[in-house]
C-alpha cells in the first residue's frame, strides 16, 4: 500500500478478535515506525508501553466509563503512549514559545504507529478516555499517559472493510495565501 491508500483505509475499529493473538513481529514493526516519527529538535519525548496478556486484560476496564469503550475487553494489545523526556533544545523552545511540543510529537508518533498497523493488516483505535492514575499504577510509567492505542485483528471481515470517509470540505479547512 502507498501512503494515500493507508490513509484512506485506516479507521478506528471497535471490534477485535480476542482469540487471535497479534504477532510480536507486527507489534515491533508498528513501534519501529513510531520511532521514525519526526519530533521537535529530534527530542522523541515519548515512552511506549506495550500491554498484552494479563496486563491488557487489566488495562481494558481502565479505558471504560460512562457507557463508552466496552469493546476494549476484546483488545489483545494496547500501546500506552506517555510523555517522556525532552532534550534541552526542545525544552528551551517550549518555554520560549509557550508551546508544549510533546503533544504534537506524541500525536505524530501515534499516527505513524497506526499507519504501520494498517500496513501490517492490523486494526487500531486511538483512545483518549482512560483513568490516568490507574493506568500509571498498572504499567509503572513515570510520564503522563496521553494516548492508548488498541491493536489487533478485527472481529469480523466486515469490520476490516473500508467505508467512505466523511470529511469537511477542503475549502473549509484549507486556506491558500
Amino acid at each position: 500500500m502507498d501512503f494515500r491508500e493507508i490513509a484512506q483505509c485506516r479507521r478506528s475499529v471497535r471490534g477485535y478478535d480476542a482469540q487471535r493473538p497479534v504477532e510480536k513481529e507486527k507489534i515491533e514493526a508498528c513501534l519501529a515506525a513510531a520511532r521514525l516519527a519526526p519530533s521537535a529538535c529530534n527530542s522523541q519525548p515519548w515512552m511506549m508501553t506495550v500491554c498484552t496478556g494479563d496486563t491488557a486484560r487489566k488495562l481494558a476496564p481502565l479505558t471504560q466509563g460512562m457507557g463508552i469503550n466496552s469493546w476494549t475487553e476484546e483488545v489483545p494489545v494496547f500501546v500506552v503512549i506517555s510523555e517522556g523526556t525532552m532534550n534541552l533544545s526542545a525544552r528551551a523552545g517550549m518555554l520560549l514559545k509557550n508551546n508544549d511540543y510533546r503533544s504534537i510529537d506524541l500525536g505524530i508518533a501515534c499516527a505513524y504507529l497506526t499507519a504501520e498497523a494498517t500496513e501490517m493488516g492490523l486494526s487500531s483505535c486511538i483512545i483518549g478516555w482512560f483513568r490516568e492514575k490507574a493506568v500509571r499504577r498498572l504499567i509503572g510509567c513515570k510520564g503522563k499517559p496521553r494516548l492508548i492505542v488498541a491493536l489487533g485483528y478485527p472481529k469480523t471481515d466486515s469490520a476490516a472493510e473500508t467505508r467512505e470517509k466523511i470529511r469537511k470540505p477542503a475549502d473549509s479547512i484549507i486556506k491558500w495565501v
